[in-house]
């Protein structure tokens, strides 16, 4: 039986019905990171033994008639950002090289308790903070559709885990496009939630055993098809330990069931982030796959992406600039008070600046982004009254070549010819984060490159299961995911 890339939803229902097992599950996806997983480097630590346990007693279970939950004998990876008993959680970092978590909550515990068996962890940067994924600890992941190029980051491991069918379904973290951004660059699908839906104990950074909900930041699952999206954002989604005794979680049920009855605005391009051409091109066919059902489309934004960026890099620079050591706290302290000269250095737009202020920001300066933000999402509310979803795209480019080299700040990409900074892969993902709303990345097309292209669902606060069906419904109509052939 070939078991290559058939999606969650639909092995579930294979294992329940007896044509496969938990172990055999198990075996195929362990069979094929061993031949394959050296030339993608997506899967970093293994726990087989104890998987193989597990899987033995899923199927044991099984034949009782028991279930253990939604995902009930489901072998799959995780990002090496979450807290695993058993399994090393590092994070990337060389300083979490020989940490062995003792706890598990959060995510991890939730998928445990629907039954996953979670036999691997999967490739990021260094504390996650990179939209490529490389580390002194495992090297660099490459993208399984072109190995030169990057797979994304942080969750760079997961997509392309996905995407050579080493696993079904991941759990990823995203704060600035982490889920998008490697799920567009590999051709997978990725959701980012809702915030603070999904509870983020267990996870890294913070440091290990922080309890508190980071701002921005979100945990959420990574597919095969926007079905197993669904299936993984219900076993997550839901209060932490402290909450759940006062409340519980009830998302909308998706807007509509069919594509002719969306209401969508199309955002595509900006001055101020220029989109490669032959993507838009591959944009612009799906839109026009989406007009030809009926569908209400129009060509709109709810605010300007200079507006957005200010809010969302002030933001982000006060969370990451948070835990950085004294010493490069002190450099940014001086940068910021010649910022230009920093511009002029790195040839950094001036949108950017935001960023690099905000990680020396008071908490007054936090205060009032927070409220700007608090503004913006009550915009975005009445925004969605009059639209379901918004497209855009998820970065200005398909992956590129990998470059690792110095800060960020310091490298260039290329869009259209023209050299870029390489920050430019973060204004298109800014307004889901900034304001804290579900975006799913959904597979629309190739490059002549064969790259993949996605485009970024974003639906109103709470609305996660309205971004998702939409993915679901276009990918009837138009795209889907489609895997390299690595054998």
């Amino acid at each position: 039986m070939d078991l290559n890339h058939i999606d969650t939803v639909t092995l579930l229902n294979m294992r329940e019905e007896g044509s496969i097992s938990s172990v055999e599950l198990l075996t195929h996806f362990l069979d094929r990171i061993e031949k394959h997983n050296t030339a993608v480097n997506a899967v970093v630590t293994l726990n087989i033994d104890q998987a193989m346990e597990k899987a033995k007693a899923a199927d044991e279970a099984t034949a009782r008639g028991e279930s253990w939950g939604k995902l009930h004998g489901l072998p799959m990876t995780i990002k090496d950002t979450f807290e695993v008993i058993g399994m090393k959680a590092t994070a990337g970092a060389t300083e979490l090289a020989d940490y062995y978590p003792t706890a598990e909550t959060g995510v991890v515990e939730k998928l445990h308790q629907a039954g996953a068996i979670i036999f691997g962890k999967t490739n990021t940067p260094p504390f996650a903070m990179d939209v490529q994924s490389y580390n002194e600890l495992f090297g660099v992941t490459h993208n399984p559709w072109h190995g030169d190029h990057t797979a994304g980051g942080s969750s760079g491991g997961s997509a392309a885990a996905l995407a050579s069918g080493f696993t079904t379904l991941e759990m990823g973290s995203d704060i600035g496009g982490s889920i998008r951004t490697p799920a567009h660059f590999c051709g997978v699908y990725g959701h980012k939630p809702t915030h603070n839906i999904v509870s983020l104990h267990g996870h890294i950074p913070g440091p290990p055993g922080t309890k508190g909900q980071p701002d921005l930041a979100v945990g959420g699952p990574l597919g095969l098809s926007a079905n197993d999206l669904a299936l993984g954002l219900s076993v997550v989604a839901g209060p932490d330990p402290l909450h759940r005794v006062g409340w519980q979680l009830r998302l909308p049920q998706p807007r509509h069931q069919k594509l002719s009855d969306f209401r969508v605005a199309v955002w595509l391009d900006d001055e101020v982030c220029p989109v490669d051409k032959e993507m838009l091109g591959v944009f612009e066919t799906a839109v026009s796959s989406l007009e030809s059902t009926g569908a209400k489309v129009k060509r709109t934004r709810p605010a300007e992406m200079k507006e957005i960026l200010a809010i969302y890099y002030t933001l982000l620079a006060s969370f990451t600039g948070a835990g950085i050591p004294k010493p490069i706290y002190e450099h940014y302290a001086s940068v910021k008070k010649d910022l230009k000269a920093y511009q002029e250095k790195y040839d950094l737009p001036v949108e950017f600046l935001t960023h690099v202020a905000g990680r020396t920001a008071s908490h007054r300066q936090w205060l009032g982004a927070n409220e700007q933000r608090a503004k913006m999402q009550y915009r975005l509310r009445d925004f969605f009254k009059e639209y379901d979803v918004l497209l855009t795209p998820v970065t200005p480019m398909t992956a590129p070549p990998h470059n690792s080299e110095g800060p960020m700040e310091a490298r260039q990409i290329v869009i259209n010819g023209q050299k870029r900074p390489y920050v430019d892969h973060f204004p298109w993902i800014a307004l889901a984060t900034m304001a804290g709303l579900p975006a799913t990345s959904a597979p629309v097309g190739f490059t002549k490159a064969g790259l993949p292209v996605n485009l970024q669902i974003i639906g109103p606060f709470l609305e996660d299961y309205t971004t998702i069906k939409f993915a679901e419904l276009l990918s009837e109509k138009h795209g889907g995911a489609v895997f390299p052939k690595l054998d």
